[in-house]
């Protein structure tokens, strides 16, 4: 048997479970923007302590996701056009920079992957499901980073991806057909698979900027 194949099982401790499970209903939007959070509900409702879940809400305000109001508790962070804004600019500056790393490793196999997270979203969009087209939406651009094969850039990432979707939450309405949102993505897929990093980062440019028009018109 070969040796060094297999990568070792990481195990999750109790409070980043407990952090991912909260970080992911922000995402989807169950805990809306503002809204405080109940230490006690949440403890009864995850079924821990409230040692674990106070180190997990620790590393969520630390992420920026939720704020804490002194004597007042902690709320799950709200956002204005000004965060919008921010957002967008550093998604735009990670994702170029996998952009450029995809085009220079392997751009064929990695828009083929990427070609997979298009037809996601087509499939997404036949569905009635209107949350589908947000997820699928998601998974390209997680991947996108992904591919880049850069632990530091996935961080980066990763860190914005629970407000990267709050922000998708509120833009699904503003298409009126899933149409665009899916051609803009396969045309970034296309120019990483011709290797032509620059069309590839101009297109995600007017992607962010069209999406970013839609939040704040």
């Amino acid at each position: 048997m070969k040796k060094g194949v297999l990568d070792p099982v990481v195990q999750e401790s109790t409070p980043a479970i407990i952090a991912r499970k909260i970080r992911d209903a922000i995402a989807r939007g169950d805990f809306t923007p503002g809204v405080q959070l109940a230490e006690a509900e949440l403890a009864k409702e995850l079924g821990v302590s409230r040692g674990p879940l106070r180190e997990a809400m620790q590393r969520l305000t630390q992420e920026g996701l939720l704020v804490s109001h002194r004597n007042r508790g902690l709320f799950v962070v709200s956002m204005d056009q000004d965060d919008f804004r921010d957002i967008y600019l550093a998604r735009s500056a990670v994702e170029a920079a996998a952009i450029t790393q995809v085009t220079r490793t392997d751009p064929e196999g990695n828009a083929a992957k990427l070609m997979e997270a298009v037809r996601e979203m087509e499939n997404a969009a036949a569905t009635p499901d209107g949350e589908a087209i947000t997820e699928a939406d998601m998974r390209f651009h997680a991947l996108l980073v992904q591919l880049s094969g850069s632990p530091r850039l996935k961080k980066m990432h990763d860190t914005l991806l629970t407000e990267t979707q709050m922000c998708l939450n509120a833009l699904k309405s503003t298409y009126e057909t899933a149409d665009n949102r899916i051609a803009e993505h396969r045309g970034i897929a296309e120019a990483i698979s011709r290797g032509d990093a620059d069309l590839a980062e101009k297109l995600m440019s007017e992607h962010m900027d069209d999406a970013l028009m839609r939040l704040i018109p």
